[in-house]
């Protein structure tokens, strides 16, 4: 999307399902609540947006997103890529159709409100095949764009760092290849006689080696962030130190709590995927082990599949990770579709098996009566915002951490030791401490492994 002015936008949702004329009752008000468009005049404020909140989610059984909350998750999307909404439309089909995925009516009438409004974009809530793209644009007065290009274009907006740009740019490349068409008539091609004779090869063809080349130099480059990053993890795994991920939803407050644990002061925004580039931070437990606290990209309803494989240097943090934090936001009634659709990124990379700690995060929005109901969960329940629960969460990550397990040990040093003494200070927690002439006998909790150094370091003195 353009930088100079913010663009104005129709949305058009797609439900596709063979139960369309299936609905709750009451459906229809919220769908009219919903999907009012916002007809609004040149310089006219846009019709406030109703948010749409369905029964079940965190504090009930739905793992189902409904097309009407989708296209307000959709909406939210949009306005993260800075455009303005001037109208939303939603059609129900029982199949796509396969020229334009909605109907030629629908079309013409989307047309009509993008022309009226003056409209910018018309962003489709659905991935839209190369034929339905060119037949769309050819029939409406601005530029046409599907859910998975909103998406690379947000990535792109935010990437910061040149890994992140370069995993940006591998994607949409990687998206657009097979979306090439010969739009237009500019197609120099090959003829056999007087004056059909060209270059020798089309420039459609032309465009895909010029992409291909810009692709494989791409993943050269990505290849070399690769090493680097397996070198800086040789370095960090010679002094062993456990990882933890942050992962989950879009705008679950992954940013908030790694800022509210590390105090590094990252980028904290409510809009969608404002964090892409990795960050590490060390983090002392109750226990007083370090541990690396690695914050990441959210994940979101159908991730393009481009971008999880394109982030996959990004990505390791969380393969690499010994526990998963798995943030949610406990405020939304979407929660359990949510979770779902985060296990299924977590599927794609292979590391459902790990160790994970759902943190539902954001009690600070809830009632009183839906505090209590958190209250029988088996996880931690944290304000990122205001800083509750951040030592349960803490003492919950000391516990799940197996590699190097924390026991309990009784350890009698020289006082000369000091600097035994200073590595049981630095890493364990002291839970009695007694003086015998020049010797101190300690009561000790820590890492397996700091226990061990010291114990030998112990013997190894006295011999």
């Amino acid at each position: 999307m353009a930088q100079g002015h913010q663009e104005l936008a129709v949305l058009v949702g797609v439900d596709i399902s063979s139960r369309v004329t299936m609905r709750r009752p009451g459906a229809e008000d919220a769908r009219a609540a919903a999907l009012a468009s916002l007809e609004a005049s040149d310089g006219a404020e846009p019709a406030p947006r109703m948010p749409l909140l369905a029964p079940g989610g965190l504090f009930g059984t739905s793992t189902e997103l409904s097309a009407d909350a989708s296209l307000v998750e959709f909406r939210e999307l949009v306005e993260s890529a800075g455009a303005q909404v001037v109208a939303q439309v939603l059609q129900r089909r029982s199949r796509a159709a396969a020229a334009t995925l909605i109907g030629a009516g629908k079309v013409e009438e989307i047309a009509g409100i993008a022309a009226a409004n003056h409209a910018d974009l018309v962003v489709f809530d659905h991935d839209l095949t190369p034929t339905q793209l060119r037949n769309l644009e050819a029939i409406m007065p601005c530029l046409v764009l599907d859910r998975t290009q909103l998406i690379l274009d947000i990535f792109a907006r935010h990437a910061r760092t040149r890994e992140g740009q370069l995993q940006v740019e591998l994607a949409q490349l990687e998206y657009m290849l097979p979306r090439l068409t010969g739009r237009g008539k500019a197609m120099s091609q090959l003829g056999g006689g007087i004056g059909t004779r060209g270059p020798g090869e089309t420039k459609l063809e032309t465009d895909r080696r010029r992409i291909q080349k810009r692709l494989d130099h791409l993943k050269g480059e990505l290849e070399s962030v690769k090493r680097v990053r397996r070198q800086q993890r040789q370095r960090r795994e010679a002094v062993p130190v456990p990882t933890v991920a942050l992962v989950g939803y879009t705008n679950a407050g992954k940013s908030t709590l790694f800022n509210r644990l590390t105090g590094a002061g990252v980028l904290e925004s409510s809009r969608m995927f404002a964090t892409l580039d990795p960050k590490l931070r060390a983090l002392e437990l109750p226990s007083r082990r370090r541990i690396l606290l690695s914050d990441t990209v959210g994940f979101i309803r159908n991730l393009p599949h481009t971008l999880v494989t394109s982030f996959r240097a990004t990505l390791e943090e969380v393969e690499r990770a010994e526990v998963l934090l798995h943030v949610r936001d406990a405020s939304s009634h979407y929660g359990e579709e949510q979770k779902v659709q985060v296990e299924k990124v977590l599927g794609e990379l292979e590391v459902l098996g790990k160790p994970r700690i759902e943190v539902l995060n954001k009690i600070d929005l809830l009632t009183a009566e839906e505090r209590t109901g958190l209250g029988t969960r088996e996880n931690a329940t944290v304000s990122a915002y205001t800083g509750e629960g951040l030592e349960g969460l803490l003492a919950a990550i000391d516990e799940a951490l197996t590699a190097d397990p924390l026991i309990d040990a009784d350890l009698v040093v020289p006082q000369s030791e000091g600097v035994a003494l200073a590595a049981i200070e630095a890493g364990m927690v002291i839970h009695s401490r007694a003086f015998e002439g020049d010797q101190v006998h300690l009561a000790v909790r820590g890492p397996a492994s700091l226990v061990g150094r010291v114990k030998q370091g112990l013997e190894n003195s006295r011999e």
